[in-house]
């Protein structure tokens, strides 16, 4: 999907800030197959990494901090789910900071069953385009049960 110009404001950066060119390359590496430590090269070395939820279930969610703690969680994500579909709807830029809003659908790969969810990231970049922050919000819930056993 493409960005929807209605939600934008007049606030927003144009499609070369560097805070939503950090989160497109991301992402398009992420999907074309870049391994964990390939990923972690595009954060800062005390990146903020959090996504909330219940981490007894789900490893590769909470908080990690770090280049080494991304790594790990793109590890940990790569071995725990395949995504089935990810949409990008709206992605919002304001100075160093970018906000991807979206759906994905992934399936767990030890329960087989499928998470739909929309989605928002929170992404803030440094000068050298490395992100520093990368939040994630999700439904959680969704995410818990079908990790269950």
């Amino acid at each position: 999907m493409t960005a929807d110009p209605a939600i934008s404001s007049p606030t927003d950066q144009p499609s070369t800030s560097l805070a939503r060119t950090a989160m497109e390359e991301m992402f398009a590496a992420w999907g074309a197959g870049a391994t964990p430590e390939e990923l972690a090269e595009r954060f800062h070395e005390d990146v903020d990494c959090f996504i909330p939820g219940d981490t007894e279930a789900v490893p590769w969610i909470g908080r990690k901090v770090g280049r080494a703690e991304i790594t790990e969680h793109f590890a940990q994500l790569a071995a725990g789910v395949t995504t089935e579909a990810w949409e990008v709807d709206t992605i919002m830029t304001h100075g160093n900071r970018a906000v991807m809003l979206g759906s994905f659908r992934p399936r767990v790969i030890a329960t087989d069953r499928v998470i739909e969810s929309e989605y928002a990231v929170d992404v803030a970049v440094d000068e050298a385009g490395l992100i520093t922050r990368y939040h994630m919000l999700e439904d959680s819930w969704a995410v818990s049960e079908a990790a269950r056993p």
